[in-house]
């Protein structure tokens, strides 16, 4: 695979979120600054809409970081995903208090109806927000590091680790679709009231909620491209294009997967949780593992291994979703797999490849054409009688 210089990356992910914050901004402010009947006007179901893409864009991100700069190709982030969004949703749930539909100040709904007696000892604690964000990135977190440390230690790898991550999703799915599970079972978590003390339907809730999400996108670039430019990142690109070398030569290779790898499903498990609200419901049906293949495609499709790709390619492929399942539901499973068969073969590095591709050859065609001219300078004072090193410390006097 065709690594991008991190210089490159740095300055698309630079360009990204000032577009992000940018773009954001302007949208919260058509929303909240024009009426409902005013033509500048961005309704509010259309920020909950974009904010959506942008909690996607998160999910895609964290997978291109596992896959497109550790070469671990999972097919079950879903799973972390939907643990983050399960998270949030017990502390909106808890929120609701007395206004539930059985007015019971303790339990859920769903809890009254199956005649519990009590809240089950794994929803104290969800009442407090520190408390649930601290569990959206704790709880995926957690099982990823333990998944991956009997995984990677024991050499599992390609397209077996890609299924057992299946198997994962798969299995987390039939848990929490069980009503004994005490997260909702079939219908999952619904009929949020609040966040932090404001209504989740008023508009300016909307707005924020959007802004958080871009915000967190943002700052998931960030770390991103911290994380690619460091040593360890140096080093994460190595064990992906040769992994027995980098073993070889001392490196502990199942560390660095495992370490991107619990990374990864904790930024996984933010974009869940700020997906829920957003969303207004979490169920069993995140778990599915068709939801995980899919978020792979829309790495494949914007690009993987470009960081800014993947953000591309989810926010291009939801939108396309958005659009065939409203206007033409029974075609949207033939046109992604159409998209996924094209980028493959016609654009193995995405959407966003040939962009990189492009800036590649002219900086690398900028970069011999210096050479050349250097070289005939010299060439040229050396026929002169003139030495090249007297020269180059005369240029370098003047310059100081």
């Amino acid at each position: 695979m065709t690594t991008i210089s991190p210089i490159l990356l740095t300055r698309f992910a630079l360009g990204a979120i000032a577009i992000l914050l940018v773009g954001s901004l302007v949208v919260i402010y058509l929303n909240l600054a024009f009426d409902p009947g005013d033509p500048w006007h961005v309704p509010t179901y259309v920020v909950s809409l974009l904010g959506k893409y942008l909690a996607f864009a998160l999910l895609a991100l964290s997978i291109d970081l596992v896959w497109g700069f550790g070469g671990v190709l999972t097919l079950g982030h879903g799973a972390f995903f939907a643990l983050g969004g399960y998270a949030m949703g017990m502390y909106l749930m808890r929120q609701i208090g007395d206004r539930g539909v059985y007015g019971n100040p303790l339990l859920p709904d769903f809890m009254v109806f199956l005649n519990w007696d009590g809240l089950p000892w794994y929803w104290h604690g969800f009442d407090m927000f520190w408390f649930a964000a601290l569990m959206v990135v704790l709880v995926p977190g957690l099982l990823a590091f333990v998944f991956g440390w009997l995984a990677f230690r024991s050499r599992v790898t390609g397209v077996y680790l890609s299924i057992i991550t299946q198997a994962m999703t798969f299995a987390l799915m039939l848990a929490f679709f069980r009503n004994e599970m005490g997260f909702g079972g079939n219908n999952g978590l619904t009929d949020f009231k609040d966040i932090l003390g404001f209504s989740i339907q008023a508009r300016e809730t909307r707005a924020a909620l959007f802004f958080a999400t871009a915000l967190a996108l943002c700052l998931g670039l960030l770390l991103a491209i911290w994380l690619v430019r460091s040593r360890f990142g140096q080093a994460l690109v190595a064990v992906r294009d040769a992994e027995a070398r980098a073993r070889f030569i001392g490196y502990r290779v199942e560390h660095y997967k495992l370490i991107i790898w619990t990374v990864s499903a904790a930024m996984a498990g933010v974009a869940g949780a700020l997906y829920v609200p957003q969303v207004g419901i979490i169920n069993p049906g995140e778990f599915a593992p068709a939801n995980s293949i899919e978020a792979v495609i829309w790495v494949a499709v914007g690009g993987r291994g470009t960081l800014v790709g993947s953000i591309v390619g989810a926010v291009l492929v939801n939108f396309g979703k958005t659009y065939f399942t409203g206007a033409f539901p029974e075609l949207w499973l033939f046109v992604l797999g159409a998209l996924f068969v094209v980028v493959t073969v016609l654009l193995p590095r995405g959407i966003m490849g040939p962009f990189f591709g492009l800036i590649d050859r002219r900086r690398q065609r900028k970069l011999i054409a210096e050479q050349q001219e250097s070289a005939a300078r010299a060439s040229a004072e050396r026929e002169a009688g003139v030495d090249p090193d007297d020269t180059a410390m005369a240029r370098g006097g003047a310059a100081e």
